[in-house]
C-alpha cells in the first residue's frame, strides 16, 4: 500500500525527504554494523578482511520487505534487520553486533540524520538571508509607513523592515548552527551506557575500548562522542535541536504575516508566476498563498517543539522505550517541515515586488500629521509661541481628521495650514517640512551597518551559496 505523506510528497525536498527514508535509515545501521566490525579488527579481536569485505558488499542492499515480514514475527527492528543482514552475510554473521545493543544503530543512526540535516538546513538558512539581505540593499532609503499597534507609526524604510526579517533568521542561523557543532556521537556504550560487554570483549582493557570508541565516532563522522549515556544519549539533544527549528519557525512566521498584510494593503507581493491563479470564484485576486502556507507549517513546527520536552522528561533511569515511537514522528516532522518553510523562505525572497506609488500614496495619507512637530519646531524658529501653535495645530488635526473618518475624504491638513494666516511665516517651507526622506532618520545608514557587520560574516561561511533560483514546489 501506498502512503501518501504531504511533508515529503508536497512540501519539502527530496534531499531532506531521503534523509528521513526507510533507505537512509537502514542502510545506515549497516555502516554502523561495519564500522564497528573494522574497529574490532583493527584493536585486534578475531575478525577477518573476508567478513569484512562480505559486509562491504551488501550495505547497500537492503531487502527492506523482508525485514518487515521478519519483524512483524519477532517483533523487534533491529533484531529483523539483523537477521536479513546476517543471512546476506553468513561468513560474517557470528561477528555482526557483537558487544552492541540495539541503541548503537538506532540512536547512532538518528545523530547522523540529524547531523546531515542539519547541513541541508543551514545553507538554506544562509540563502535565504542573502536573498534578503539584497532587497534590503535596495531598498534601503524607500521611506515607508511603519506600524505600531497596526496602526500607523513613524515612517521608516522597506530595507529597514527587511532586516527584522533578517535578523530573525540571523538568530535562528547562529543557533542552528551551534546544535550542528555541539552534535556528539553516542558511540560504542553497550546496554546501560557501562561498555559492560565491550571491556569482556577485549579482556578487561579499557584503553581498547576506549579506543574502539574514538575510532567508530571518527568512521561516522564525529568528532566526539558522549562519554556518559544511558542506553540512548540524553534527549535534551533533541530538544535543542527541535527548539532551534521551531524558533526558526516562528521567524518565517512574523516574516510572511509582515508579507501578508503588506500584500492586503497592495504595498507588497510575493512572486505570482504569469499563469498563477489567485482564487477558483475571483479571477483579479493575487492571494500570497505562499506566505499562507509557510505561517500554516511554521504553525505545526512551533506547536512540536513541546515534544522533545515530554520525551526527555519521561526517560526513566537509563532507558524506556515510550519514546520511540514518539521521536521517530517528531524528528521527522521537525526536519520535514523545517525544510519546507526553508525552500518557500527563499523562494519568496529572490522575487518580492514593491509597489513605491502605493507606498507613497499611503505616506501622504498620513504624513501630515506626523509632521505636525516639525512644523511647531518650525514656528517656533521663526518667532512663535510653542503653547498656540500646538493649540492651532491641534485644532486643525481635528478637522482634518473629520474629513477623512466621517466624509472619506482625504486628508487636507497640510492645505488648511497653508491657507491658515498664522502659520504666514512657514508658508514656504512647508514642503520641505513634508519631505518623507527627512522622516526615515538613520534607517539607510542602520541598513548598510547591519549589512556589514552582521550579515557578511555570517555569509563568508556560507561560499557556495549561488543565485540560483529556487522552484516553488506546489
Amino acid at each position: 500500500m501506498d502512503i501518501w505523506d504531504p511533508l515529503s510528497s508536497r512540501y519539502a525536498s527530496d534531499q531532506m525527504s531521503y534523509n528521513f527514508s526507510d533507505r537512509k535509515k537502514f542502510t545506515t545501521w549497516r555502516k554502523l554494523w561495519l564500522y564497528l566490525a573494522k574497529a574490532s579488527k583493527e584493536l585486534g579481536l578475531d575478525v577477518t578482511d573476508v567478513q569484512i569485505a562480505e559486509m562491504e558488499s551488501h550495505v547497500d542492499d537492503v531487502n527492506i520487505k523482508a525485514a518487515d515480514e521478519e519483524e512483524r514475527k519477532i517483533k523487534h527492528d533491529v533484531m529483523a534487520h539483523l537477521h536479513v543482514f546476517a543471512t546476506q552475510c553468513p561468513t560474517a554473521s557470528p561477528i555482526i553486533h557483537l558487544g552492541a545493543t540495539s541503541c548503537y544503530v538506532g540512536d547512532n543512526t538518528d545523530l547522523i540524520v540529524i547531523k546531515d540535516g542539519l547541513d541541508i538546513l543551514l545553507p538554506k538558512i544562509a540563502q535565504s538571508i542573502s536573498r534578503l539581505a539584497k532587497f534590503a540593499e535596495e531598498y534601503k532609503s524607500m521611506p515607508t509607513l511603519g506600524f505600531t499597534h497596526l496602526q500607523a507609526a513613524q515612517l521608516t524604510t522597506v530595507g529597514k523592515r527587511t532586516c527584522l526579517w533578517i535578523q530573525d533568521l540571523l538568530m535562528d542561523e547562529k543557533a542552528i548552527r551551534g546544535v550542528r557543532d555541539n552534535l556528539r556521537f553516542r558511540g560504542v556504550k553497550g546496554t546501560t551506557g557501562t561498555q559492560a560487554s565491550f571491556l569482556q570483549l577485549f579482556q578487561g582493557d579499557h584503553e581498547k575500548v576506549k579506543q574502539l570508541d574514538r575510532l567508530v565516532t571518527k568512521m561516522a563522522g564525529f568528532n566526539r562522542s558522549f562519554i556518559i549515556c544511558g542506553q540512548t544519549y540524553t534527549r535534551k539533544l533533541d530538544i535543542e535541536c527541535v527548539s532551534a527549528l521551531s524558533s526558526l519557525a516562528a521567524s518565517v512566521h512574523k516574516m510572511c504575516t509582515d508579507i501578508r498584510l503588506l500584500a492586503s494593503r497592495k504595498e507588497m507581493e510575493e512572486p505570482f508566476e504569469k499563469s498563477q491563479v489567485g482564487s477558483s470564484a475571483m479571477p483579479y485576486k493575487r492571494n500570497p498563498m505562499r506566505s499562507e502556507r509557510c505561517c500554516s507549517l511554521a504553525r505545526h513546527l512551533i506547536t512540536l517543539a513541546a515534544n522533545p520536552f515530554h520525551t526527555a522528561a519521561n526517560q526513566w533511569m537509563e532507558r524506556t522505550l515510550d519514546d520511540s515511537a514518539n521521536r521517530r514522528i517528531t524528528l521527522a516532522e521537525a526536519f520535514l517541515t523545517a525544510d519546507a518553510l526553508l525552500q518557500m523562505t527563499q523562494n519568496i525572497a529572490q522575487g518580492l515586488v514593491v509597489y513605491p506609488k502605493v507606498i507613497e500614496r499611503y505616506i501622504q495619507e498620513e504624513l501630515p500629521f506626523m509632521a505636525t512637530e516639525n512644523i511647531i519646531v518650525a514656528m517656533v524658529k521663526a518667532g512663535g509661541d510653542r503653547q498656540e501653535c500646538h493649540e492651532q495645530i491641534r485644532v486643525l488635526s481635528q478637522q482634518a481628521g473629520n474629513v477623512v473618518k466621517q466624509q472619506g475624504g482625504n486628508n487636507d491638513l497640510v492645505q488648511r495650514i497653508a491657507s491658515c494666516s498664522y502659520f504666514q511665516p512657514i508658508h514656504d517651507q512647508i514642503q520641505c517640512l513634508l519631505d518623507p526622506k527627512t522622516f526615515i532618520g538613520r534607517a539607510p545608514q542602520q541598513v548598510d551597518e547591519f549589512l556589514q557587520e552582521e550579515v557578511a560574516p555570517v555569509l563568508a561561511l556560507y561560499p557556495g551559496l549561488t543565485s540560483n533560483s529556487v522552484e516553488f514546489k506546489v
